[in-house]
């Protein structure tokens, strides 16, 4: 045996230690790695887990919870996609899905707006249309109306037409405000006239106006162009404080002149209001909201929305309270500013009264100052006059609330207060 073969007989031994033992080492780290490999498999998996369960989670509270509460805050008005609700996991915020979710949410918050605009748009349209079209028929049957009432018929036949006249007015009062809210023009233009003249005008057009009571004259005049918006504002407050009130209590009128202008105020004597419905209203009544037909409560309340636009376009301010009434009732406060007043005309004796004891005349005392510009009845309303055989009646005073039964000259003073003031096309002016 040659040394050669016998030196590697002797280190074979060692050898196959060696490639064992290499073998052994490479199996172990092999073995690390691949129980390494399977740990970050394993913690991949339970991760994958925990994002699909989190997922899983969003897409449950985005179904349950942020839709629903974003439909619910648009529908009243408060709706802001970039930012209602929040994710019940922040760690989703910046992936995919925390922004897939809130592309959701964008997305039907401008489809919900754009409905919304849409069935506002609609019933905004049907309702203008439904008041232009029966509007006309109220002036022909106020027309018709008038011309009986003017015709001479005998008191009995009167008495029975003046409570249809002013049945008439009232239809004809809420169709302006339904068109008023629609963004019609009230429809009259008028010349200047005497600020009392406004408030009968309002109390005219109210069931209750027998309860109202008005103050003296005073010489103050209102501009022609908010002389039917006026009237018609003032016949919506006259008409929620009579018909919240008992129907044996007063509603009292009042004139407050201020250094910027003039205020009406009107008392009635009901319940008052709860804190809740007292901001409601004076929440409609500023002028500062938009009305929406697809919001109105079931049935519509139309009055004091109607206040409120009409304060809105002509700058009419208006407030309501409880704690200023003089009869524990409600405060509604109208101030008009001195750009509303007109200068009052120019007052001229037009006619005399021929005393009995005297041969001098005397002259008429001016409407402005202490009587209305027609005779008044002691009802209060102006005196129809039927031919030229009515007889002179004893003015009444301003300030005393017309007695029961002053419906018989209801006709009358609508009639001579359409008479007294111009009434033109139904056409908004620009001045």
């Amino acid at each position: 045996m040659t040394p050669l073969l016998q030196e590697a007989l002797t280190l074979a031994p060692y050898a196959v230690a060696v490639a064992a033992g290499g073998s052994a080492v490479h199996f172990a780290r092999s073995t690390a790695r691949h129980r390494r490999a399977a740990d970050a498999a394993t913690r991949r998996a339970t991760n994958a887990e925990r994002r699909a369960a989190a997922q899983g989670e969003e897409a449950q509270h985005l179904a349950g919870s942020r839709l629903p509460g974003l439909i619910y805050a648009m529908q009243h008005g408060a709706g802001d996609p970039t930012a209602f609700g929040s994710l019940l996991h922040q760690a989703l915020a910046d992936t995919d899905t925390g922004r897939a979710h809130q592309a959701v949410l964008e997305q039907v918050a401008t489809a919900l707006s754009e409905a919304a605009t849409r069935s506002e748009g609609a019933a905004r349209v049907a309702v203008q249309a439904a008041t232009r079209s029966v509007q006309p028929l109220g002036y022909e049957l106020q027309s018709a109306i008038t011309k009986l009432l003017e015709a001479g018929h005998d008191d009995k036949t009167l008495e029975l037409v003046q409570p249809i006249d002013h049945t008439a007015s009232q239809m004809a009062r809420r169709l302006q405000i339904l068109g008023v809210l629609t963004g019609m023009w009230p429809g009259r233009q008028r010349d200047d006239v005497p600020l009392l003249d406004a408030v009968r005008g309002g109390v005219s057009r109210i069931r209750d106006f027998p309860r109202v009571q008005v103050p003296p004259a005073r010489p103050l005049y209102v501009a022609g162009r908010y002389v039917e918006p006026l009237v018609l504002l003032l016949a919506e407050l006259l008409d929620n404080a009579a018909r919240h009130s008992a129907p044996t209590t007063p509603v009292e009128v009042s004139f407050v002149e201020t250094h910027n202008g003039v205020s009406v105020e009107i008392h009635d004597a009901g319940p008052g209001m709860t804190p809740e419905v007292l901001h409601e209203a004076q929440r409609r009544v500023s002028g500062r909201y938009p009305v929406e037909f697809t919001g109105l409560s079931n049935p519509a309340a139309f009055g004091l929305h109607g206040v409120g636009v009409l304060a809105g376009r002509y700058g009419f301010r208006v407030s309501l309270d409880i704690e200023h009434s003089r009869y524990g009732g409600t405060r509604a406060v109208v101030q008009l500013p001195r750009t509303m007043l007109a200068p009052p005309p120019d007052q001229e004796p037009q006619h005399t009264v021929h005393r009995p004891d005297t041969a001098d005349p005397a002259p008429a005392a001016p409407a402005a100052q202490h009587h209305s510009p027609y005779p008044v009845a002691d009802d209060g309303l102006p005196v129809r006059r039927r031919g030229a055989v009515t007889a002179p009646v004893q003015a009444a005073p301003d300030s005393e609330p017309p007695p029961p039964r002053a419906g018989h000259g209801l006709a009358a003073f609508a009639h001579g207060t359409r008479s007294a003031h111009h009434t033109t096309t139904p056409q908004e002016p620009t001045s």
